[in-house]
């Protein structure tokens, strides 16, 4: 079993993200909006720049705390190009802005040169789950005062799925990775109240070892740097009650709160109002036990 993890600096574990403080049993909402034609779950529902804004809107009053967007599909699928990807995310970012000034913006990218042309425009996070692919992403995040988030994609390249992977402790592996990821960032320049990490259900994983991970989530939390977790609709979802795709609305929410019992800070998801609703519900459990 996992224990702890590296020394984090001292501060680490309050997350602080634009002028917002999430700490205690405070959990962060980040809303998905995908400006992609190809997404696994919305099927470009929000690749139009309207679209994605009506959607941004949409849960901005549903309650989100963070508006993440992507512009390239996880999985595989066409090739997207850096200039393709900043045209999808840059004038998003650039409006949200415009329309939403205390909203905190993510971009979900592993690319420094997107990341910096997305923080230039207004993008308060960086959220790379290709764990550190370009190295000079986490410069970036320095340079411009972001958060970063560190992940776990157990050596695959960016856009490639597993095949037969094993870990002898999934949740060590996690650990050690994000970890070194995290001091790594914080040495370069990006400030430790802005780490996340993210132990990255599905990205380099099976559904077992997804479901170890978030069941020993806690060890992760131990560790002091706030974590995320990104479970929603995920094919370990699916998989773990044999549901397709469009069923997975239930097992997600028990993901989360499980996740939230667990220690986890902020909460990736597609359905805000939802989420938003059940992990107020944890929240009220957590203040009930304090008082």
């Amino acid at each position: 079993m996992a224990t702890g993890g590296p020394a984090v600096p001292e501060g680490t574990g309050t997350l602080r993200l634009r002028s917002h403080t999430y700490a205690g049993n405070r959990y962060a909402v980040m809303g998905v909006i995908n400006r992609t034609p190809d997404s696994f779950y919305d099927r470009g529902a929000t690749y139009a720049l309207e679209a994605a804004l009506a959607s941004a809107d949409h849960a901005v009053a549903a309650g989100v705390d963070v508006i993440d967007v992507g512009g390239v599909k996880a999985g595989y699928g066409a090739p997207v190009d850096e200039d393709e990807e900043i045209r999808r995310t840059v004038p998003f970012v650039r409006e949200l802005r415009e329309r939403h000034p205390d909203v905190v913006i993510s971009v979900d990218t592993w690319r420094a040169r997107v990341g910096r042309a997305c923080a230039e425009a207004g993008a308060d996070m960086i959220n790379d789950t290709w764990a550190g692919s370009d190295p000079d992403l986490a410069r970036v995040a320095a340079e411009y005062g972001t958060g970063l988030v560190c992940s776990h994609s157990g050596g695959l390249a960016p856009r490639t799925d597993p095949h037969r992977v094993h870990y002898d402790d999934v949740v060590a592996d996690v650990i050690s990775g994000v970890c070194a990821l995290a001091e790594r960032a914080v040495s370069l320049g990006v400030r430790p109240d802005g780490v996340m990490i993210d132990p990255t259900h599905d990205f380099g994983k099976n559904t077992y070892q997804s479901l170890e991970l978030t069941r020993r989530l806690g060890e992760l939390a131990a560790t002091g740097w706030p974590v995320l977790v990104a479970v929603s609709n995920k094919d370990f979802v699916g998989e773990t009650l044999g549901v397709g795709l469009t069923d997975r609305g239930e097992g997600t929410l028990a993901a989360l709160a499980v996740s939230a019992r667990e220690g986890a800070r902020v909460f990736r998801v597609h359905d805000v109002a939802a989420a938003r609703v059940a992990l107020d519900a944890v929240a009220a459990v957590g203040a009930t036990q304090a008082g």
